[in-house]
C-alpha cells in the first residue's frame, strides 16, 4: 500500500463563525473608514503640492508613452509605473509637442509649464492613480494579516498602513516607489496563498513580482527570495514533491519575465528602442549580470543607466553632517526619524512576534525574508536621498506587526491599540506636511530639516505654497531665491533672484532657501545663511531669511 501523503497545515486563522455577522460588519466599515481617511489625506496633499524632482520626468515619460507610443526617455525605470501615471495624464488630455527634442527632465518642463498645460491639473491627475494603487494595497496588507492572524489584526494592520506618513507622503506623488513596495507585498502574498492553491495562485505570483520588476529595477534582489518561497509554499502542497517545488519556482520566473516583456510591448509593439540620453558601457560582473538579463535591450540599457548612476560622486546629509558618498547605515538612521514611535515599537514587536510566535514561525521568511534581502540591496546604494528607498518596510512591517495580536493577553492588545493609536496622533498631527515628517523623539516635521535632506523634506512640492506666503506677507519685497526642485518659480508669480550671482554685500531683502539647498550650503551661499536671521518657513521645507 502507497504510504499515505501528509496534508498541507493551515495557518489560516478559523472562519468567523454564522451567528456573528454584525463583527464582519464592523470590520468590514473600519476597513472602508481607514482607507476613506488615507484618501483624503492623500488626495488633500497631491492638490496642494507642486511638482517634485523626478515627477516631471516620469509624466513627461508617460505623456510620450501615451501620445507618441516610443520608448526614448527615463530608460532607468521600465515602463509600468509611468503607464499607471500614464492613465491619469490620457484622461488629463495634456497638449504634448512631439518635436520636442530635449533631455528627460526638459521634456517634463516643457510640458508642464511651456505646452500651454495647466501645472495643478496635470500633476493631479497623474498622481490620482498611484493614489488609487495605494490604496488598493492597503486591502493586500489587511488580506494578507487576516490570513495569518485573524480579522481584528488585520485591521490594525491596516491603521499602520493607512498611518504611515512615509506611505501617504510618497503614495500620493506621481512616483515609483509605493508601486514597486506593493507589488512586491502583493507577489509575497500571493506565493503565501499558494500553499492552498499552487495552481492558481503561483502564477499570479510571477506576475506580481513581474509588475514589481516593470517598475523599478530596484526590485530585482526579490527574485530569488519570491523563487524560493514558491518552491517552498509548493513543496508544502504536493507534500514533499521536489520537482514540483522546482517547476513552481521556474513559473514565478517564467511569469515575471513575461510581464516586462508585455509591459514593454504595450509602449511600442515594435520595441523600438531610440535612448535620448548616454548608456555607460559596465564592465565586470556587472556588466555580465546585464548582458543575462532575459529583458529588452531598454531594460537592460536602464540598468547599465542605473549602475552608471552609482558610480557618480554624491553627497549625504545626516544628523547634520555633510559627507561625500554614502553611509551604509544611513537608511535605518532614516527611518528611524521618519518612523512615528508607535510603529517603530509595533514593527520590532511583530518582527519577534512571526519569529516567536509557533503558529506564526512558517509565515516568518514570508513576511520578513524580501524586506530585509532589498533593505540589504538599498542600503549599498550610493545615493543617501531617502526613506523612500525602502518603502517597502511600512507595508511590510505593519503585516508584521498585525500578527502580535496573535499573543492572546489583554495587556498585548492594550498595547498595540494605545502605540496605533499613538502612530495614528502623529501622523494626523503632520496633515498635510507628510513629505518632511519626522517623530516626536527628533522634534517633529519641523526640525527634520536639521537630521536630514532631499526626499526626506525638501522635495520641490513647496514652491506654490512659497507663492502663496510671498505674496500674503511680504508683498512687494525684493526676493532673492535659491530653489531646489522641478518647479518652475515665475510660473507662480514668484519673481526673484539667485544671490549666487551677486556680491554677498548686495544681497538685501528676503533670502529664501529651499533646506536640502541649505544642508548642503557651502561658500557663498554658506556665507549668505550665516549672515541672515530665519524669518519664516513654508510647509517645513523652505526657509525664508531676513538681511
Amino acid at each position: 500500500m502507497a504510504p499515505a501523503v501528509p496534508r498541507p497545515v493551515s495557518l489560516s486563522p478559523p472562519a468567523e463563525p454564522a451567528r456573528r455577522p454584525g463583527r464582519r460588519w464592523a470590520v468590514r466599515l473600519l476597513v472602508a473608514a481607514l482607507l476613506a481617511q488615507m484618501a483624503f489625506a492623500m488626495v488633500t496633499t497631491a492638490v496642494r503640492q507642486t511638482p517634485t524632482i523626478d515627477e516631471p520626468v516620469y509624466v513627461g515619460a508617460a505623456a510620450e508613452y501615451v501620445h507618441e507610443h516610443r520608448l526614448r526617455h527615463n530608460p532607468e525605470h521600465p515602463p509600468l509605473g509611468k503607464l499607471v501615471i500614464g492613465a491619469g495624464v490620457a484622461l488629463a488630455d495634456p497638449h504634448f509637442d512631439p518635436a520636442f527634442t530635449g533631455d528627460q527632465g526638459q521634456l517634463g518642463r516643457h510640458l508642464l509649464y511651456e505646452s500651454g498645460n495647466d501645472p495643478w491639473r496635470l500633476m493631479l491627475w497623474a498622481r490620482l492613480p498611484v493614489i488609487a494603487l495605494t490604496l488598493s494595497f492597503g486591502l493586500v496588507v489587511f488580506a494578507f494579516t487576516r490570513e495569518l492572524a485573524g480579522p481584528v489584526a488585520g485591521s490594525a494592520a491596516l491603521a499602520l498602513y493607512c498611518f504611515s506618513p512615509d506611505v501617504i507622503a510618497h503614495g500620493s506623488l506621481a512616483t515609483l516607489d509605493v508601486p514597486a513596495a506593493g507589488f512586491v507585498l502583493t507577489s509575497v502574498w500571493l506565493v503565501w496563498r499558494a500553499r492552498r492553491r499552487p495552481r492558481l495562485y503561483v502564477p499570479l505570483a510571477g506576475m506580481a513580482l513581474g509588475a514589481a520588476l516593470a517598475t523599478k529595477m530596484s526590485t530585482l534582489p526579490a527574485v530569488p527570495v519570491l523563487m524560493a518561497l514558491a518552491a517552498v509554499s509548493v513543496w508544502k502542497a504536493s507534500g514533499g514533491r521536489r520537482y514540483r517545488a522546482l517547476a513552481a519556482a521556474g513559473c514565478v520566473a517564467l511569469a515575471a519575465v513575461a510581464v516586462v516583456w508585455v509591459t514593454y510591448l504595450m509602449v511600442d509593439p515594435r520595441l523600438r528602442w531610440f535612448p535620448e540620453q548616454h548608456v555607460p558601457v559596465v564592465h565586470g560582473l556587472r556588466g555580465l549580470l546585464v548582458r543575462l538579463l532575459p529583458f529588452p535591450e531598454a531594460y537592460r540599457d536602464g540598468m547599465r543607466v542605473q549602475f552608471g548612476l552609482e558610480n557618480r560622486p554624491w553627497q549625504g546629509f545626516l544628523f547634520g553632517r555633510l559627507y561625500d558618498g554614502s553611509l551604509w547605515y544611513y537608511l535605518p538612521a532614516a527611518l528611524l526619524v521618519k518612523t512615528p514611535l508607535g510603529l517603530l515599537a509595533l514593527w520590532t514587536a511583530g518582527a519577534a512576534a512571526v519569529v516567536a510566535v509557533r503558529r506564526l514561525r512558517p509565515a516568518a521568511p514570508y513576511v520578513l525574508a524580501a524586506p530585509l534581502v532589498l533593505l540589504a540591496a538599498a542600503m549599498q546604494g550610493a545615493r543617501d536621498f531617502g526613506t523612500r528607498y525602502a518603502v517597502f518596510l511600512p507595508l511590510f512591517l505593519a503585516v508584521a506587526a498585525g500578527c502580535v495580536l496573535l499573543v492572546r493577553r489583554w495587556w498585548v492588545s492594550v498595547g498595540v491599540a494605545v502605540l496605533v493609536a499613538l502612530a495614528a496622533v502623529s501622523s494626523a498631527r503632520a496633515y498635510p506636511y507628510y513629505l518632511p515628517y519626522s517623530n516626536e523623539a527628533f522634534g517633529g516635521p519641523g526640525r527634520t530639516r536639521q537630521w536630514l535632506h532631499d526626499s526626506n523634506v525638501d522635495w520641490g512640492q513647496d514652491l506654490g505654497r512659497l507663492a502663496d506666503r510671498l505674496r500674503d506677507r511680504y508683498p512687494g519685497e525684493r526676493v532673492w531665491l535659491v530653489y531646489k526642485g522641478s518647479g518652475v518659480p515665475s510660473f507662480y508669480g514668484i519673481e526673484a533672484s539667485d544671490p549666487r550671482r551677486v556680491p554677498v554685500h548686495a544681497v538685501r531683502g528676503l533670502l529664501v532657501v529651499s533646506d536640502s539647498a541649505a544642508a548642503k550650503a557651502s561658500g557663498r551661499l554658506a556665507e549668505l545663511i550665516g549672515g541672515s536671521r530665519p524669518v519664516d518657513d513654508v510647509g517645513h521645507s523652505i526657509t525664508l531669511y531676513r538681511r
